[in-house]
């Protein structure tokens, strides 16, 4: 596995590290073009074709809980955000 432009890249021995950044960035133009983010790129080879499989990158959210309501800390009210930082751990 290698990286090509923050991106994880799966691919078979006979195909060389250049010819994979060119795979790369043609898969990331069109994933900008969506509006959405490619995290790993898988390049195979089914006989004399290359097949390219690409995987969207998910950002990882990060749920709260105050007083029993569900959401995420950026929708928080002014209210709830200052009760979060009020907070205390305890171990």
């Amino acid at each position: 596995m290698v990286m090509v432009d923050n991106v994880s890249v799966e691919l078979p021995e006979c195909v060389s590290r250049e010819e994979a950044e060119v795979y790369v960035k043609e898969e990331l133009a069109l994933w900008k073009a969506k509006g959405k983010v490619l995290g790993q790129v898988n390049i195979q080879l089914e006989g004399d074709e290359v097949v390219i499989r690409a995987v969207e990158k998910s950002p990882i959210k990060r749920i709260r809980r105050i007083t029993g309501y569900l959401s995420e800390q950026h929708n928080f009210n002014d209210a709830k955000r200052s009760e979060l930082k009020e907070r205390i751990v305890h171990a």
